[in-house]
């Protein structure tokens, strides 16, 4: 997880990877955020909203995308990339 963040709108706490290519050629960067990646995230936000002391808040995971083709970065924000895998709960 790269960034924890705050979606003021919402209040909504945001749990976010950051992935980055220098080019689609072997697939989006969210691509990259497989189970075993979404575990250790989760597992990692888990342990955040402990330090917390399990706030009744909303939370989500999202992915932001950063290719760098021909030198210009693009970005893309997905939002809700994933939900809380099993068997955790909160």
């Amino acid at each position: 997880m790269d960034l924890v963040c705050r979606e003021k709108a919402t209040s909504t706490l945001v749990f976010t990877e950051v992935k980055t290519r220098r080019s689609l050629e072997y697939g989006a960067p969210s691509e990259a955020v497989n189970r075993e990646k979404q575990r250790l995230i989760s597992r990692g936000a888990l342990a955040w909203l402990r330090l917390l002391d399990h706030p009744d808040i909303y939370f989500r995971f999202d992915i932001v995308e950063v290719v760098f083709e021909h030198d210009q970065p693009t970005f893309n924000l997905i939002k809700n990339a994933f939900a809380l895998p099993s068997p955790y709960l909160y």
